[in-house]
């Protein structure tokens, strides 16, 4: 901006001087006092073509600035909308696919020791799966008519609910009977009854397990939301025995 006032001055300037020498054109002027109004007026012209040059690149200039001014409004815009939008709920890492042990050759378990060989089966038997949250995008690819009135919240809520049923279920079946009061030893009984050829390796739990570990109402509503499960591939069921078993895909 200073150039330009710099500039705008110094045409002044020379406006001023040239206007003095046409009111002194009036009299007769000597041939070099004409030559140097000529050189004036040149002058002149060539600084308003300077000018012109300064005013386009100011403009220039200012629509940059308004461009980035917009482009930082959209970035202030996104990130209010993320801080207002923060869900309940994130994604987990995957944990590990399978929770059988890893088969070795012989000539490898013969070198592992009995303490080794301990430690590998407390750590398989101690790892109990969750179910993932379910993310944005695959809430939205869930049909409207399968949502309903449920919301992407409700929804993981449900995750979580079933989560803690399947932790506390396993949590109960991994520990020695002796450590257990009488109700705990009637829930491991009938987990282990529940189990069958199909779930062997598998994590389930049964409407049952959902009541008595939540609270919850597995109602209508709920069987909606498996549906929901079901079709993010969070689970599946295995029915048999008059049971049916949702398994963590």
């Amino acid at each position: 901006m200073s150039d330009l006032e710099d500039i705008s001055q110094h045409v002044h300037d020379r406006i001023s001087s040239l206007k003095r020498l046409l009111d002194l054109s009036l009299a007769e002027l000597p041939q070099n006092k004409m030559k140097k109004l000529g050189q004036e007026i040149f002058a002149i012209e060539t600084l308003l073509e300077e000018f012109e040059k300064c005013v386009d690149h100011q403009r220039e200039q200012l629509r940059n600035l308004q461009e980035l001014e917009e482009s930082f409004q959209k970035d202030l815009a996104d990130v209010s909308h993320m801080k207002d939008n923060i869900p309940a709920h994130m994604p987990k890492r995957e944990g590990p696919a399978q929770t059988r042990e890893p088969v070795m050759k012989q000539t490898e378990a013969a070198v592992l020791q009995p303490a080794q060989q301990e430690h590998v089966r407390k750590s398989s038997r101690s790892f109990i799966r969750e179910m993932d949250f379910i993310t944005v995008p695959e809430f939205d690819s869930i049909p409207q008519y399968m949502r309903g009135r449920v919301s992407y919240e409700q929804l993981n809520a449900a995750v979580q609910s079933i989560n803690t049923a399947v932790t506390t279920k396993y949590r109960i079946l991994h520990q020695a009977v002796r450590t257990l009061n009488n109700h705990s030893r009637k829930l491991q009984q009938r987990f282990k009854e529940q189990e069958t050829k199909q779930t062997k390796g598998h994590f389930f739990v049964v409407e049952e397990d959902i009541r008595e570990f939540n609270q919850m109402k597995v109602d209508k509503r709920f069987q909606g939301i498996l549906n929901m499960l079901r079709h993010c591939q969070r689970l599946k069921e295995l029915r048999g025995g008059g049971l049916t078993r949702y398994v963590l895909l």
